[in-house]
């Protein structure tokens, strides 16, 4: 089988070379390029593979049906919302994620998110640097705080799990209770956590069912003064409806990892300008060991698909 990686997995070369030296010694062969945009190159680098392996790149469908011998396409990320997975199912083309690797990472970015916010630590920073003093700006803690998860899959539980740890009321909310959920998350319905939430923190897929899913309705069903952390996926939350929330003093702020689009943002995208919004650019996932984890899960993958039987299934 011919293997492409068409982007680094963020990984030391050492490191991948470790994961790929079994598959050379069973004889496939492995390629490895950096990543691009310009899709008539992802058609010419990815055109022989029989196994493509991408992290977060838009793999478009014109790249997928261009490649005729391809078989299995493996997403070094836990969303897949960046495939083309009408074109997957046209070439019946399997795919497999990496469900898991980020939980932690992801989960503690959030709750650093919900601690920066409430002790002011940019600001606070900031004022430091330039021979201030804290005045106005002494913070709150998080312990006594009710936080609300929206997801609680296997991130979202995680982040509960480290808000109860910090003396906080948890409430969750997610399509399907199985019973099998951590006892200390409440589960309620979606307008009753946003109601009754000091924090809500986002944790589902970006599915049409959960686009726009915090919009000027929602928001306004928050409580004032309340904080919306969003390490999710960035069209969860309407952006122009987020901003007026903000302006108009109902939240006190917020914490945003995932955007419209990937970053880099344009230089005048709206939340930058806000005082109280935190932005990274897209890092909740990307740890050193979440990385390592991440690259050993995708290549589970491909020898568990090469054995014939596939694991973390999307398609």
């Amino acid at each position: 089988m011919n293997i492409v990686l068409l982007e680094s997995l963020g990984i030391s070369d050492e490191k991948l070379q470790e994961l790929v030296t079994p598959l050379l010694k069973a004889g496939h062969s492995f390629q490895s390029y950096s990543r691009t945009d310009d899709l008539e190159k992802q058609k010419e680098q990815a055109k022989d593979a029989d196994i493509l392996i991408i992290a977060n790149m838009p793999l478009k469908g014109e790249v997928i049906r261009a490649c005729e011998h391809l078989k299995f396409i493996d997403v070094a990320f836990t969303g897949v919302d960046h495939v083309d997975l009408d074109a997957a199912r046209e070439k019946n083309i399997r795919v497999s994620n990496a469900a898991g690797y980020s939980t932690q990472a992801v989960a503690e970015l959030a709750l650093c998110m919900m601690l920066s916010l409430l002790r002011n630590v940019p600001k606070v920073s900031e004022r430091c640097r330039s021979g201030m003093t804290k005045d106005g700006l002494v913070g709150s803690e998080l312990s006594g705080k009710t936080v609300g998860i929206v997801g609680a899959g296997a991130i979202g539980s995680r982040v509960a799990a480290l808000c109860h740890a910090f003396g906080c009321r948890v409430l969750g909310n997610k399509r399907h209770v199985t019973g099998n959920e951590p006892s200390f998350i409440e589960f309620v319905l979606l307008d009753e956590l946003l109601k009754n939430s000091d924090i809500v923190s986002l944790h589902c897929p970006l599915t049409a069912d959960t686009r726009d899913l915090i919009d000027s309705e929602k928001l306004s069903i928050m409580k004032k003064g309340a904080y919306l952390i969003n390490t999710s996926r960035g069209p969860v939350v309407n952006t122009s409806a987020l901003v007026e929330a903000l302006h108009s003093g109902h939240l006190a702020g917020a914490g945003i990892d995932v955007f419209e689009t990937e970053p880099p943002l344009p230089e005048k995208h709206p939340l930058l300008a806000e005082p109280n919004v935190l932005v990274t650019p897209h890092v909740a996932f990307a740890s050193h060991e979440s990385m390592e984890k991440r690259a050993e899960i995708v290549f589970a993958n491909v020898h568990y698909w090469l054995e014939g039987k596939q694991q973390n299934i999307i398609l």
